[in-house]
């Protein structure tokens, strides 16, 4: 079963962000990326820009312990401050899946 984390980062307009932001928020994945390959717990599948905020995409065997590997991070991250994650237990295309939501 394919389990998800997703990221919700905020920006400081309604669009894109600034440069600075973008960059910082790039600087953020990378390390998410790393993480998440050295724990072998899934991949970072990438990003989405727009409408005020950023997504980040992660994919796994499970949700919960790839959150707990990419957490420190978040928690660390000026650009990660009032965001949120949602940890989904399923496919994407399971209308059941359950998700949580978790602020850090």
């Amino acid at each position: 079963m394919e389990q998800a984390v997703i990221v919700y980062l905020l920006l400081s307009d309604g669009q894109f962000g600034t440069s600075e932001e973008r960059a910082s928020i790039l600087a953020l994945e990378n390390q998410l990326e790393q993480a998440v390959g050295n724990a072998s717990v899934g991949e970072f599948d990438g990003d989405e820009f727009g409408e005020g905020k950023c997504i980040l995409y992660m994919y796994g065997p499970d949700a919960e312990r790839l959150f707990v590997v990419i957490e420190p991070l978040l928690k660390s991250s000026p650009e990660a401050a009032g965001g949120y994650a949602i940890k989904r237990f399923g496919g994407a295309a399971d209308p059941s899946a359950q998700e949580v939501r978790v602020t850090w």
